[in-house]
Formats: C-alpha cells, sequence, structure tokens
C-alpha cells in the first residue's frame, strides 16, 4: 500500500518536503539577517525617548529628533509616550545616505 502512494505521489511529497524545508531555511536566515542595525532594549524609569537618543548618540548616525522620530514609526508608539518595563526596538550604527535612511532601518 505505501508503496503504491509512493509510486503515485511521490513527485508531490518530495515538493511538500522542499517547500517545507526551503520555508525553515528563509524563515531562519531572515530573522538572523533582519535585526542587523536594531538593538531591543528594556525602558527603565525615568526614560524618555530624547534622552535614549542622547545617551546613544554614539550608537547611530541620526540626529536626536530623526532618532525618535524612528522609534515612533517602528514602534508603534506616538508622543514620546514610553513606559518603564516597555520593550522598544532602536535602531543602531544606522548610516545616512544623502539625508535618507538606509536599508537597515527600513520597516519590517
Amino acid at each position: 500500500m505505501m508503496k503504491k502512494l509512493w509510486n503515485q505521489y511521490s513527485y508531490a511529497i518530495i515538493l511538500v518536503v522542499l517547500s517545507l524545508v526551503t520555508s525553515f531555511i528563509l524563515m531562519i536566515h531572515n530573522s538572523v539577517s533582519g535585526e542587523d542595525g536594531l538593538m531591543k532594549i528594556t525602558v527603565d524609569e525615568g526614560d524618555s525617548l530624547w534622552q535614549l537618543a542622547e545617551e546613544l548618540s554614539d550608537e547611530h548616525m541620526l540626529s536626536a529628533k530623526e532618532f525618535v522620530q524612528w522609534v515612533e514609526r517602528h514602534n508603534g508608539i506616538s508622543g514620546d509616550r514610553i513606559y518603564p518595563g516597555d520593550e522598544l526596538v532602536i535602531p543602531i550604527a544606522l548610516e545616512k545616505d544623502n539625508g535618507t535612511e538606509v536599508a537597515s532601518s527600513q520597516s519590517k
């Protein structure tokens, strides 16, 4: 019975298995390479986005205003409203090309 199923559906079975393996490999690759230029931090009591922009100015090449706008846009927050315990993704080592952010700062 198994041999008959294999003979009839071997190409479909191989195609499904290869698709699953390829999807798994791509998922792992994207999760690893997607983190380039980003860092996750936990907000402490008294932190503000402006304060973080200044403290981490050596880690990114954005102005404080650009940093705050980037963090707000990519973390779904507005008005510099962050709270202790919040986890934020922040840009590090971003380069600017003629006034625009390059690939590592694009929305995921």
